[in-house]
């Protein structure tokens, strides 16, 4: 579990930022759609702070289940306690609780939020017998990756129609520049040149790659380069071998890179 705290930088590429403030009047369940990568986790700490309101962040997995978010009993000396889970915490206090990579976690975890994200905005804890009305001020946001997904684990339509859902993808050529340059100080010749690298790479089709150039590889290979790594090599590191382990597509891969450093 973790909670946001330090204001950070978002750039907006489209109306996020006022479709958000909406939903959070509402309080309506938000589902946050796109591939790695593409700021669907630093949005969500981004507007948190913006309406200042404490972020409670899990990360989803294949043994994230519902007691992991709701909670569970210890032994504490020689008594048997409670303790609240980030999900049940959230939802007493009235945080925002990210689910991130929901459709990773077990299916008892979907079913222990259904009754969150509907008129109801209960949470039943059964081991305990109770059940907690969500704090007023309670927001639930998850997201997940249509396209790693798909074929794999995907969520029910039951589930998605609960959500009022955005769709993120890579920022325009120009927008990332900005990012990388805001993010890590480095030269803006420099930003656009690996942004090229990057817009072209997620061109390449025909090499297979399951996942192409996120903006955070981007942004990793820029603070090296600026923190004095040659941009050969801190492409290689920071773009190049995180997307593959073939020898061929890497190889490829640099001497494309090298062409356009």
């Amino acid at each position: 579990m973790k909670v946001a705290e330090k204001t950070i930088f978002y750039k907006a590429v489209c109306s996020e930022i006022e479709i958000f403030n909406q939903i959070n009047q509402l309080r309506l369940p938000l589902l946050l759609k796109g591939p790695t990568g593409s700021g669907k986790s630093r949005f969500i700490e981004y507007m948190a702070n913006e309406v200042n309101k404490t972020l409670v962040t899990v990360s989803c997995h294949e043994e994230t289940s519902a007691t992991d978010l709701i909670g569970r009993f210890i032994i504490k000396g020689s008594e048997t306690v409670w303790i609240d889970g980030p999900l049940s915490i959230a939802v007493k206090n009235g945080y925002i609780l990210y689910l991130d990579e929901v459709a990773e976690a077990r299916p008892d975890v979907i079913v222990a939020i259904h009754s969150l994200t509907d008129h109801r905005r209960e949470l039943f804890i059964d081991k305990l017998g109770e059940t907690i009305r969500a704090h007023s001020d309670f927001l639930l946001v998850a997201s997940f990756n249509p396209g790693y997904q798909k074929g794999f684990k995907e969520l029910k339509p039951s589930t998605r129609q609960r959500f009022v859902a955005l769709s993120f993808d890579y920022p325009k050529p120009k927008i990332e520049a900005e990012i990388l340059v805001n993010e890590t100080g480095i030269q803006a010749d420099i930003a656009q040149k690996l942004v090229a690298i990057g817009t072209k790479i997620r061109n390449l089709t025909e090499l297979g790659l399951t996942e192409t150039v996120s903006t955070r590889l981007l942004v990793d290979a820029a603070k090296l380069i600026n923190n004095g790594l040659p941009k050969r090599l801190a492409v290689h590191v920071a773009v190049v071998e995180p997307l593959t382990d073939e020898q061929e597509t890497i190889q490829a891969l640099n001497d494309l890179c090298d062409l356009m450093i």
